[in-house]
């Protein structure tokens, strides 16, 4: 079926199922390209590549990038007639840092080089997955900064895929260091356990970093399938900037979601446990999981939180909590989720609700400025990457979006990953440090598959 727009010039063909990651490795070049990936749970993959346009916030820029990011979005407004929720527009990640442009506060540790604070691009070329019904759609849109024909691009891509490329294998092996030893990072959870007795917060989730040297011939794309295949996951995605630098996330957690009709969701995870060895032992921590107090109360100040976020860009009296601590269980690990929804008040638009929830609430903890102090005191570096959000932002005003966790960095020179949890008045250290090296062991393993607990 094709179906060549003659009014808007943009094209929507379905064209014969193909395997996304065979897609993905055609289409990746020498410039910015993404693979949002459903690899586990989700109905919806993308590739994206040959951006029209960039966003590029650097550490040490001057200007507000969510102000550029509006801009961005005013200038492609435009529905399409097709299924993929995602039919081009803006897309790429958000560092955790970026928060320095909402609440105005003054950054500790200096900046890494690894990644920009924001690389956000423009997509008018877009191939869509329908992974359960096993179809694909190949969107070519034609924005203002379009520079080809939608229809010579959808041609042109259609020409790629027939020639498929090698998916590239082998991973090199690298050494892992962490931050923190055992009992450094135990003492800065009762640490902050104490600033919970005095009243400054009533939890923070605080992190480390785990650091290699950045092995040669290390091919993102090799790397993110393996972590895949480690630890498969909804909102799992790799970002590569085209120079060698390379995001790879196997993100459990839905940040923002925005629906063509205002309705907005986010779905916060607290509370952890590990999976079972068999069904009867699954079952026995999904339970332990649910009864824990502390677990339970860690999860619902975040909804609380989110609550309010959502508060102040909502239609009054829209906000609800849709879902309350339900078990979701994934490769290694099983959390609690809920869902709080929302309904966009008139005038407010994507970036009104960025700023009003940016960073996430689930990686802060509350109240939330006090947290992220406690955390910017607490931690050795800047997260980056890590703990912001990797999003797309479509033409018609719906988006959608990870917290970037369980999250990979590939700078020129290094791999970095990082892990962690929320830490409350009742926090054990010891179990805390458990929980850390629990969600960081498929990150590891990536590049060291030896690496065990």
């Amino acid at each position: 079926m094709t179906l060549d727009s003659v009014l808007d010039r943009d094209v929507v063909r379905e064209i014969a199922w193909i395997d996304p990651l065979a897609a993905y490795a055609s289409l990746r070049g020498n410039g910015p390209s993404i693979w949002f990936d459903s690899a586990a749970g989700g109905r919806w993959s993308y590739v994206l590549a040959e951006p029209v346009a960039s966003l590029t916030s650097e550490a040490d820029a001057t200007d507000d990038p969510f102000t550029a990011l509006s801009a961005m979005l005013h200038a492609q407004h435009g529905t399409i007639d097709a299924p993929p929720p995602f039919a081009g527009g803006v897309a790429g990640f958000l560092s955790y840092e970026l928060r320095r442009w909402i609440e105005r506060d003054a950054l500790r540790h200096p900046a890494d080089a690894d990644l920009p604070e924001a690389q956000l691009d423009l997509y008018d070329t877009v191939l869509a997955f329908d992974v359960e019904a096993r179809r694909t759609w190949l969107i070519a849109r034609s924005f203002p900064a379009s520079r080809e024909s939608a229809a010579k691009r959808a041609d042109r891509w259609q020409a790629r895929l027939a020639q498929p490329s090698a998916v590239p294998t082998g991973v090199p092996t690298a050494t892992w260091h962490a931050d923190w030893q055992q009992d450094e990072y135990q003492a800065h959870v009762a640490a902050l356990r104490q600033r919970t007795f005095d009243g400054e917060i009533y939890q923070a989730n605080f992190t480390q970093r785990f650091i290699a040297t950045r092995p040669a011939g290390l091919d993102p794309l090799a790397a993110y399938c393996r972590l895949r295949e480690l630890a498969p996951a909804p909102f799992a995605t790799l970002i590569e900037l085209g120079d060698g630098r390379a995001l790879a996330s196997a993100s459990p957690e839905r940040y923002l979601r925005v629906e063509s009709n205002r309705r907005v969701i986010t779905e916060p995870i607290k509370g952890t446990r590990p999976r079972g060895r068999d069904a009867a032992q699954d079952d026995a921590l999904a339970q332990e999981l649910l009864r824990d107090e502390k677990e339970r109360a860690e999860n619902l100040m975040i909804v609380d939180l989110l609550r309010n976020d959502l508060g102040r860009v909502a239609q009054k009296g829209s906000v609800v909590v849709e879902d309350l601590f339900a078990v979701e269980r994934f490769a290694a690990v099983q959390h609690l989720v809920s869902r709080v929804a929302a309904t966009l008040a008139p005038g407010r638009d994507l970036v009104d609700l960025l700023r009003a929830a940016f960073p996430g609430g689930s990686i802060t903890g509350c109240p939330k400025v006090h947290a992220m102090r406690a955390i910017d005191d607490s931690e050795r570096a800047r997260r980056g990457a890590y703990c912001g959000s990797i999003a797309w932002f479509g033409s018609d005003g719906t988006m959608d979006s990870s917290i970037a966790i369980r999250t990979l960095t590939f700078g020129c020179d290094r791999v970095l990953a990082q892990a962690g949890g929320g830490i409350v008045a009742d926090s054990d250290p010891a179990s805390e440090y458990r929980e850390c090296l629990l969600k960081a062991r498929p990150l590891l393993r990536t590049l060291d598959p030896s690496w065990a607990l």
